[in-house]
């Protein structure tokens, strides 16, 4: 352990590492090394590997000070050396900053420590030296109150209570009778200074330390700590960062801009994070240090005049206003600024990306204390990357890889206005389950969003403990879809992501009365009728009405989709109910329709009532009467899915939900039914019962129902055969694919095969005339991936349900998952909630056996993915390497389906 090297030190335009070496140095240390490469004014210091930190949680805090001691040590000397003062001197002491800094960005969410190094001694020092004792009273205070708060934990104690340190900043600016903190004086900045230490010692019971080098282990220590802080866990999980990646630790000899008015701090983007415009922009402020810029406390000014003028307009400040108490850094400062301006236009051509850029001016000198590639929005990813192709920057395929995919969903989606949301009022967080913003009164049940939007033209939110298909056309109707039970993979949300409508899931804290009609959330009581609105993507709820607009999917999201296509090889498809979704999905580019669920047309109109019939019929010759009424809706349901794919592929699912899905199941809607169908309430009764199974998702569904129930498959193969000819006949290209669910053993698929093959050899007789259509399977049973050679003598093609695949390979319930999901990701038994990505190592090695398997019975067999699996990029990736042929997704996720699979090619090559 003692010979592997620890500490990487930087300054004087040398460095130790350089910007490729992120994993070992964070993305910051990285970047400081290679600025300093590059000749950029970056302050000396050094920086420590993640590899630390992983040995800080394994071996404890006095082990890993022991083994970073001797190197530690010696990069101090050489900041000293470069900056001509020494560590805890009592003349020439030097200062140094503590920060943070993972291989990703993870902006806000790990500590800062600045001016450490700070005592009653140095603090004399730097006012002697300087001759600005209030800057250097300043300086103290503000590392007192970083290192009381980072590794001392003077926090608040309840989350109604303030700072600590503001409490007495405040009391003190209170008694001086001033409103800023530069209005305090030294005098004022010296009594802060003694209340933060009797602060710290009446909480801590100890002194706070004095020793320079106590203060940097307790620093570097503490930052290693942040690294499993709350805030950082979660933000972890939002981005999919492993937790053993560790963070470095960087140490910089402190530069000020709290000297005075020739001093100052800022951040800074090379472009507009937001929108993407190619407009230098950023924030500084005269006399302060970093941290003052983000928290708030003081209005921060613009970096540019153009910046300055756009936000003088935007807070109705006139120009004269503006200029005389709130100029720009390019007017205050114009020789700083013009640097800056240079060091951020070589920085961004450099990394060929848009640079998120923290400065501090020292006494009219330049410091660059950080450089990275900055966070935008989805638009702005898509604009930057076209820009810079455009621009000559960077290539088509970096392009490509520029732009994440799951970004993409911000610009598919109506997003709130960003004014509106900043005084939005939120009363409960759910599962951001499908993106998009809603707004709408409220309404309990699925027939009244059809009736509000039949009356008023307002759709609605429609609120429920948890959906069900039958609320599918309420679903349709609705705004968007809020519910108190369910993940990110329950009906609600599978249904919604499909709809492209906004879902927040499985918010538990609501108390939903359905015949009160009312909501019961956190002190907040609504009824129905009152205005919520919902944010998809962060699963927030607030009250009232939020205003909306519509997502602005310019000419530069097109070319990315042209690029996308150019260099994927796996094909994307859509799973479509109805010829608006597959518009839709034919609109985002999918190439066909890879899964349509036929039982989802059922519910729409009178069709219910002839499903219904059909259930309740006591023979075969009374379904055949009532299939014989649903025949001609399922075959103009088809004509319209084959019109709009135009010759791509359309892959029909068979019936496969068990049939006590489509009777109701409370005693009013029972009633209403036998009534409707002129029979006895008894028989309703006696039927639902009948079809009541101890466990349905492995019960009387999917090709189970077509073999007992023949009568099915016929009826649906004919309407689908009898479409394809009508719409080919008309002029129109058809390509179809009759998929058979849920088969577990090839006689199950040769079944239904001959019925689907001799019912469409007498729609062939019938006509006079012939079409090709393929017969294949659903392999959603763990068996039929482990036979698949056998199935693949029957079965032209193989979809995989990844959805059932995977509940039925690991042995979870998707509607029970969120009972014990938080506790496993958080134990380290899952990585990742498999119904959302797909679980590699045991579901995807069922995949790779079936896709194996099955072509080595048919070669050319056709493999595609249709769970919901096939619109999440890491899913997709591995579909890629694993050989399919397609992946099929919610028309809303096609776009994204679409660019990872160009990522999963290119970084294949």
């Amino acid at each position: 352990m003692a010979d592997v090297k620890r500490v990487y030190t930087f300054g004087n335009k040398a460095a130790e590492g350089n910007g490729k070496m992120r994993e070992l140095l964070g993305g910051k240390g990285a970047n400081l090394a290679e600025m300093n490469l590059i000749g950029i004014p970056v302050p000396p210091g050094f920086t420590i590997t993640t590899d630390v930190c992983t040995e800080y949680y394994a071996h404890g805090k006095d082990k890993v000070i022991e083994l970073l001691r001797p190197e530690v040590e010696r990069a101090v000397k050489h900041i000293e050396e470069l900056t001509n003062m020494r560590f805890g001197d009592k003349t020439m002491p030097l200062l140094v900053s503590v920060r943070s800094g993972a291989r990703a960005s993870m902006p806000g969410m790990m500590d800062t420590i600045l001016n450490l190094g700070m005592n009653d001694t140095a603090v004399e020092a730097v006012a002697q030296r300087t001759g600005n004792p209030r800057f250097a009273w300043d300086s103290y205070r503000r590392f007192v109150q970083m290192y009381g708060d980072v590794v001392l934990g003077m926090k608040p104690q309840t989350k109604e209570d303030h700072d600590p340190f503001e409490v007495l900043i405040e009391e003190q600016k209170a008694k001086r009778g001033v409103k800023q903190d530069t209005e305090l004086t030294t005098d004022d900045l010296k009594e802060l200074v003694a209340a933060f230490k009797a602060a710290v010692r009446k909480q801590t019971g100890e002194e706070f330390p004095a020793d320079p080098w106590d203060q940097l282990w307790g620093a570097v220590c503490a930052v290693f700590g942040s690294w499993m802080n709350e805030r950082a866990i979660l933000y972890r999980k939002l981005n999919n960062i492993p937790a053993e990646w560790g963070t470095a630790v960087s140490v910089q000899a402190m530069v000020f801009g709290n000297m005075g008015n020739n001093s100052a701090t800022g951040v800074a983007f090379s472009r507009d994070a937001a929108t993407g415009e190619n407009i230098f922009n950023g924030e500084y402020l005269i006399n302060a240090q970093g941290e003052d810029v983000v928290a708030g406390i003081r209005t921060p000014q613009q970096i540019t005049v153009e910046g300055s003028k756009r936000w003088a307009k935007a807070q109705n400040i006139s120009e004269e206003e503006r200029r005389a108490k709130y100029p720009s850094l390019e007017e205050v400062m114009p020789a700083v600024y013009k640097e800056l301006d240079e060091i951020q236009h070589h920085l961004e051509k450099y990394f060929t990306d848009m640079q998120d850029i923290e400065f501090t001016i020292q006494d009219g000198k330049l410091w660059m204390l950080q450089c990275r590639n900055g966070k935008r929005t989805g638009a702005a990813m898509v604009k930057i990357a076209m820009d810079m192709l455009r621009e000559g920057l960077i290539d088509e395929k970096t392009a490509v890889l520029r732009c994440e995919p799951a970004k993409l969903d911000e610009l598919l989606h109506p997003v709130f206005d960003k004014t509106a949301i900043k005084h939005a009022e939120v009363i409960v967080k759910g599962l951001p389950a499908s993106p998009g913003a809603a707004t709408g009164p409220v309404v309990f049940f699925a027939d009244d969003a059809e009736k509000v939007l039949a009356q008023t033209g307002q759709k609605a939110v429609l609120v429920r403990i948890e959906t069900s298909p039958e609320d599918l056309k309420g679903m349709l109707d609705a705004a968007g879809i809020l519910t108190a039970r369910g993940g990110m993979t329950s009906h609600a949300a599978v249904v919604a992501r499909g709809m492209g409508k906004c879902c927040v899931s499985g918010a538990g804290e609501l108390k939903i009365d359905y015949k009160a009609r009312t909501i019961e959330v956190n002190g907040y009581t609504i009824k129905e009728g009152d205005w919520i609105s919902l944010n998809g993507s962060t699963g927030e709820v607030y009250l009232g009405q939020v205003a909306t607009r519509d997502a602005d999917l310019s000419g530069d999201f097109g070319m990315l989709m042209e690029l996308a296509g150019k260099y994927s090889v796996l094909k994307v498809r859509a799973n479509a109910d109805s010829p608006k979704d597959a518009q839709q999905a034919f609109a985002f580019g999918a190439e066909g329709i890879g899964l349509c669920r036929t039982e989802h047309m059922f519910f729409e109109g009178d069709r219910i009532k002839a499903v219904r019939e059909m259930i309740l019929a006591d023979d075969e010759a009374g379904r055949r009467v009532a299939l014989a009424k649903l025949l001609p809706i399922q075959r103009g349901d088809f004509e319209g899915l084959f019109k709009v794919m135009n010759g791509y592929p359309v892959t029909v699912r068979l019936l496969d939900p068990p049939l006590h899905e489509f009777v109701p199941h409370f005693e009013k809607e029972q009633r209403e039914l036998a009534e409707e169908m002129g029979v006895p309430y008894e028989k309703i009764v006696a039927k639902v019962e009948a079809l009541s199974e101890v466990n349905p998702m492995l019960g009387h569904r999917g090709c189970r129902l077509g073999n007992t129930y023949p009568e099915i498959t016929e009826m649906q193969t004919r309407a689908i055969i009898e479409a394809a000819m009508n719409v080919r006949a008309a002029g129109t290209p058809v390509h179809v694919e009759i998929m058979v669910p849920l088969v577990g053993n090839h006689k199950e698929l040769r079944y239904q095969k001959n019925i689907i093959d001799r019912t469409a050899e007498e729609v062939f007789a019938e006509r006079n005339d012939k079409i090709e259509y393929m017969v294949g399977t659903m392999i959603e049973v763990p068996r039929a991936a482990v036979t698949a050679n056998q199935i693949a003598e029957v079965a032209q093609f193989f979809s995989f349900g990844t959805n059932d695949l995977t509940q039925m390979t690991l042995g979870f319930s998707r509607d029970d998952i969120a009972k014990f999901l938080p506790i496993y990701l958080e134990k380290g038994i899952l990585k990742n909630d498999p119904f959302q990505i797909l679980d590699r190592n045991g579901v995807g090695q069922l995949i790779r056996e079936a896709v194996f398997k099955g072509r080595s019975t048919r070669p050319q067999l056709k493999c595609g993915i249709c769970g919901e699996h096939g619109g999440e990029p890491s899913s997709v990736e591995f579909c890629h390497y694993a050989g399919l042929n397609y992946v099929s997704c919610s028309p809303f996720r096609v776009p994204i389906a679409r660019l990872a699979a160009a990522h999963a090619a290119l970084c294949e090559k």
